[in-house]
């Protein structure tokens, strides 16, 4: 099944922002800064990150899950879905 999602720019600017963000945490850590300066990056890095999948979950449901339930294959999605949702939680 191919779908053509909505959001996968602002997905993939995200990610670039992300990548940013995480090469500026290593050299945080290569710089010798503070435990606390270090893991607040760490916390601004994973809140980015729940925010992508947030946004790829709300493109899943509008996309693919729609497609899905077009063309029949709405178990089969369904359970794509929560099997990823249960490795993201």
């Amino acid at each position: 099944m191919h779908v053509q999602h909505k959001k996968r720019k602002e997905v993939s600017d995200r990610l670039a922002r992300i990548e940013g963000h995480v090469h500026g945490l290593k050299k945080m850590v290569e710089e010798n800064k503070t435990c606390p300066e270090i893991l607040l990056q760490v916390i601004a890095i994973r809140a980015a990150l729940n925010k992508t999948a947030r946004i790829i979950l709300e493109d899943h449901l509008e996309t693919c899950l729609k497609q899905a339930a077009t063309s029949g294959e709405t178990e089969q999605t369904l359970e794509e879905l929560k099997e990823a949702l249960s490795k993201l939680i």
